[in-house]
Order: structure tokens, then sequence, then C-alpha cells
């Protein structure tokens, strides 16, 4: 197998320190490739970029006509966020509507990611719990999910739970592309993730953009996921996240989710293109210079949400003084050579 392309690196002073490897794809709801790099039929564990795909259990579980979640709620559920206070209150409340509490959530507990609210928990001695994860939301959403067939909330991240048989078969209809044993870990909150081709999350995003594939219900959910997130960019990330920036500054035309080890993935909403991206090494600050370069040539940004982009494109590093001794930056091949344009 070929090694993918150097699609971002980082320079320190006047040389070139690190080359980081990656692949990418947009594709339309009908399959076609609109541009590629890379093997993007290599699987990769999409991990948390997929989580509105993964929301969708809540409306073919019918959890959203029994328990109705706020659009704050579904963005949430798409989340990972900071560990703000809006993200921990949000999700309490849809806990409480549900009868359940912070024990019922088995994603497990860390630090918030936002550096104030972590320094606000140690001024005030507490721990961290479960709502600070930054699943948390995702994890209300799929215990809404147990709630409403019926079963027990007890181990429903456990992969032969029927919780995640559903999320599992959701999934599977809105890439194309079956979920298999053989290629099955456990993310960092405890859930089943699977890998799939980087292609397949591109058309899964184009589908969810367009409804076109998809039925009648599932478009509509799509639809009302996608809208939810992208208008409330702050609680499906968090304060000065690049998600809520893409976001905020596209103003509903992008859905852009990061995942663990360097995911990135979302929808060019107006276009009808799903996108996907994975930088090998698992460098986020280098997947972050690949997105803003796909970002930068297909999304037809204008001069704000360019700005944007540009500063994810070219990251400056620093050392422990604060001073600039090089940057992260986008390469050659992904800033518009050799693209295999559609």
């Amino acid at each position: 197998m070929d090694a993918n392309p150097v699609l971002a690196e980082a320079v320190r002073g006047n040389w070139v320190e690190n080359r980081h490897r990656g692949a990418f794809a947009v594709v339309d709801a009908g399959g076609r490739i609109i541009a590629a790099s890379g093997d993007i039929e290599r699987p990769i564990f999409p991990r948390s970029a997929i989580k509105s795909m993964q929301a969708l259990a809540i409306f073919s579980a019918h959890a959203d006509e029994k328990f109705h979640p706020s659009e704050e709620e579904l963005a949430l559920a798409c989340a990972s966020h900071h560990g703000e206070e809006i993200h921990t209150q949000g999700v309490n409340r849809f806990l409480e509507r549900l009868g359940l509490g912070v024990d019922d959530l088995e994603c497990g507990a860390h630090q918030p990611t936002n550096a104030a609210t972590r320094e606000a928990l140690r001024a005030a001695g507490r721990a961290p719990n479960a709502l600070h994860n930054n699943c948390s939301g995702k994890h209300s959403g799929m215990l809404s999910v147990a709630l409403a067939m019926g079963v027990d909330t007890h181990g429903y991240v456990e992969r032969h739970h029927p919780v995640q048989q559903r999320v599992r078969r959701t999934v599977e209809a809105v890439i194309g592309e079956p979920l298999s044993e053989d290629r099955c870990g456990t993310d960092g909150c405890s859930i089943p993730t699977f890998a799939a081709p980087l292609r397949a999350f591109a058309f899964g995003f184009a589908r969810m953009a367009t409804g076109e594939g998809l039925s009648p219900d599932e478009a509509a959910a799509a639809r009302r996921l996608l809208d939810a997130a992208t208008r409330h960019p702050h609680l499906v990330s968090g304060t000065g996240h690049p998600d809520e920036a893409i976001m905020t500054a596209f103003n509903g035309r992008v859905m852009q989710k990061v995942g663990a080890e360097a995911v990135q993935c979302g929808a060019i909403r107006d276009k009808g293109w799903g996108y996907a991206i994975k930088c090998d090494d698992g460098n986020v600050i280098a997947s972050q210079a690949m997105l803003a370069t796909v970002l930068l040539k297909f999304a037809d940004p204008d001069a704000d949400q360019r700005k944007v982009l540009e500063a994810l494109k070219h990251q400056p590093i620093k050392n422990v003084r604060g001073m600039i001794v090089g940057e992260m930056r986008a390469t050659e091949p992904i800033a518009g050579l050799g693209l295999t344009a559609g």
C-alpha cells in the first residue's frame, strides 16, 4: 500500500521539522468524488466526528417524540463540548427530563477542556464529574434512546446493548457501508467505534446535508441535527475552538466536527457536499491546516470566513516564552496540486 501524501508540515525557523501525511475526500450525495487525495478507501475510526450520525438514533427510536429534546440539547448530542457551565447545565436539564442523573452516564469523568472552568473547579475544591466529559451530551441522547426503546439503561455503552446496535444500524444506513466486528474498537467515552472507508464518512455527511438516499424521516432528522449544531456551535465545542469559529463564520452553510486522532468531518450544506479528513499520525493541528485548505477551496468563503480559515491554515508555533518560532501549514498537494477533481 502506498503511503498517503504529505498534506501538512511543521516548520521551525527556516527548516521543515515534521511532515504530516493524510487523506481527504469531498463527495456529493450521489457518491461522486468531487476531490480527493490519498487513500480514501482505507478504513479509519471516525471517533467523535460522526456524533451527529450517531444522534440520528434519537429519532429512529422516537425518543424525540417522547422526550422532546430542545434544539440546544440536540446540539449537545452532537458535541465534544468543553465542560463549560452552559454545557453541563444543558446536559443536566435533559437528564432530569429523562428522570435520570449524572450517575446514569457511563462516559466517565475528566477535567473540563475549558481552562477557566478547570481552574474554577480547582478553586472550589470540586472534582469533575461525568457532566464535564466532552461526550456527556451524546450519552444523554443515548440514554433517551434506551428509555424510548424500553430497555435497561445499564450498560448502554456496550457493543451488543440494543442502544449501540441501533446506533450502529443508523450509521450504516447513512454511510452506505457495513460496520464490521473485525474493525471495531472502544472510544474514549466507552462506546464502540467502527472503522470504515474515509470516503464513506464524506458520503454520509453529503447525504445528511441533502437528504438524498435517506427516507423522509431520516432526512428530516438529519436536517434537524445539522440545523441544531450550526445554530449552536458553542454548544458543539466551546470557547475558542475551531469548530465553533468555522460554524459561526459560515452561519449554517458548513457543519464541522472534529474527532480524536485528527479526524475532521462535515458538510458544505449549500452545495450538498460532505467531506472527511484524516491526518495519519493523529496530529490535530496538522489536520486543522488540512481542513482549512479544503474549506478555502470548496466552501466559497467570503472575506470574513477566509480570515478564519487562513488562521487555521497557517498556525504559529510558539516556545515557552511565547515567541513565534515556526508554523504549521498545509502543503502544496492539498493547496491545489494533486487533486482528483470531479
